[in-house]
C-alpha cells in the first residue's frame, strides 16, 4: 500500500492545453456531359487516398465542360464532437459525493482526443512512469545504458510499484528538479513535482499524463525507441494484483498501464489514478483516469475504471451513430 504523509500543498490553477482534433476531410465532385457522366471522390487521410472514377470513352464539349466546372461544390463532413460524447457517457459514471474525476483519451489511430473534468490531482504512484522516462531520457543525453541497479529499481517500480526504489530513481533524476527538465521536452506543463522525497503528491492533470503516455507509446517522442520498447514491456507486466484501472476497457489482456493509489494521511480519502494504452474493437487508445476524495480504495478503482469505459466509448461505432440521430 502506497503512504505519504504531508499536508496537500494549496491547488494551482489549472493550465490546459487545448486537445487537437483531427477528422476525415471530403470533397465530392459531380459532373454531367452530353455523352455520360464522371464521378471522382478523395479522401483526405493519413496514408495514400481513395480515387475511384467511371467515365464515357466520349470527350466532353466545350460547354458540358463549363457546366461542369460550375457545378463543383466541395463537401466538408461534419467531425465527430467526441468531447460531448465524452461528457454524455460521463453522466452515467456515479462519483459519490465529495470525489472529483478527470480523463483524457487518444484514440491513436485518427488522433481524435477528449477530455472530461479538469483541474489537477496528486499522482501517487503513475508518477513512477515519468520517473522512468526522465531517466531514460537523462540516460540517453549521456550516451549511456542503464546500469544493472537502475533496470532492477526500475522493474521493480513499475512491476510491483516498490516505493524504495522509486525513491532509489527520484534521487537519481534530481527529485523534483529534474523531473520538471524532462517534462518540459515532454511537452508536459502542468505537473510539478513533490517537495523533497514526496514524489506521490507531484501534481498533475489529465492533459499532461496523456502528453506523457504519448512520450511513452507514440513514435514523435524524446525517448528512443528502445527506451520506449523498455518503458512499454515493463508496464505490460505489472503484477497480477494491480490489474485494474484503464485495463476495464481493453479487450482481455490487451493493455499496458501503470495505477496509483495513496490514503491522504490528513483526510482518509483516497486518490486513485490509473493510466495507459488498451486495445479495443481493433483501435488503440492512451487513457488517462485521475481522480481523488474517494472514501474506499474499492471506491476509487471503480470510478477509474468506469471513467476508463465511457472515455473509449466516445469513439465507439455507435458512439458515432448516436451523435449523427442526436
Amino acid at each position: 500500500m502506497e503512504s505519504h504523509r504531508a499536508h496537500r500543498r494549496p491547488a494551482r490553477p489549472s493550465r490546459r492545453r487545448p486537445l487537437v482534433y483531427s477528422a476525415l476531410a471530403s470533397a465530392v465532385i459531380v459532373g454531367a456531359t452530353a455523352a455520360g457522366t464522371a464521378y471522382v471522390k478523395a479522401q483526405a487521410h493519413t496514408g495514400s487516398g481513395a480515387v475511384s472514377s467511371a467515365a464515357s470513352a466520349t470527350a466532353p464539349s466545350a460547354s458540358a465542360t463549363v457546366n461542369e466546372e460550375a457545378s463543383v461544390e466541395p463537401v466538408v463532413e461534419t467531425s465527430v464532437d467526441r468531447a460531448a460524447l465524452l461528457a454524455k457517457a460521463m453522466k452515467s459514471v456515479t462519483v459519490e459525493a465529495g470525489a472529483e474525476v478527470s480523463v483524457a483519451v487518444l484514440d491513436v489511430d485518427s488522433g481524435e482526443s477528449a477530455s472530461y473534468g479538469d483541474g489537477t490531482f496528486d499522482t501517487a504512484s503513475i508518477v513512477k512512469v515519468d520517473i522512468l522516462a526522465a531517466l531514460l531520457l537523462q540516460a540517453q543525453d549521456a550516451g549511456r545504458h542503464l546500469t544493472a541497479q537502475e533496470k532492477a529499481y526500475a522493474t521493480a517500480m513499475i512491476e510491483n510499484s516498490d516505493n524504495t526504489s522509486a525513491s532509489a530513481l527520484w534521487k537519481s533524476i534530481g527529485q523534483a528538479d529534474g523531473l520538471g527538465t524532462a517534462n518540459k521536452r515532454f511537452g508536459l506543463t502542468a505537473t510539478e513535482g513533490g517537495t523533497g522525497m514526496l514524489w506521490g503528491l507531484t501534481q498533475t492533470d489529465a492533459a499532461d499524463q496523456l502528453a506523457l503516455l504519448q512520450q511513452v507509446f507514440g513514435d514523435d517522442s524524446e525517448l528512443s525507441e528502445t527506451s520506449r520498447a523498455y518503458l512499454q514491456g515493463l508496464m505490460g507486466r505489472i503484477e497480477a494484483d494491480q490489474h485494474w484501472g484503464v485495463s476495464a476497457a481493453a479487450d482481455g489482456s490487451a493493455w499496458a498501464l501503470k495505477n496509483g493509489w495513496l490514503a491522504r494521511s490528513t483526510t482518509g480519502l483516497w486518490d486513485i489514478n490509473s493510466i495507459g494504452r488498451v486495445t479495443a474493437d481493433g483501435h488503440d487508445y492512451l487513457v488517462a483516469t485521475l481522480s481523488n476524495g474517494n472514501s474506499t480504495q474499492a471506491k476509487g478503482i471503480s470510478l477509474v475504471e468506469a471513467a476508463a469505459k465511457a472515455a473509449v466509448s466516445a469513439f465507439s461505432d455507435s458512439a458515432d451513430s448516436a451523435e449523427s440521430t442526436d
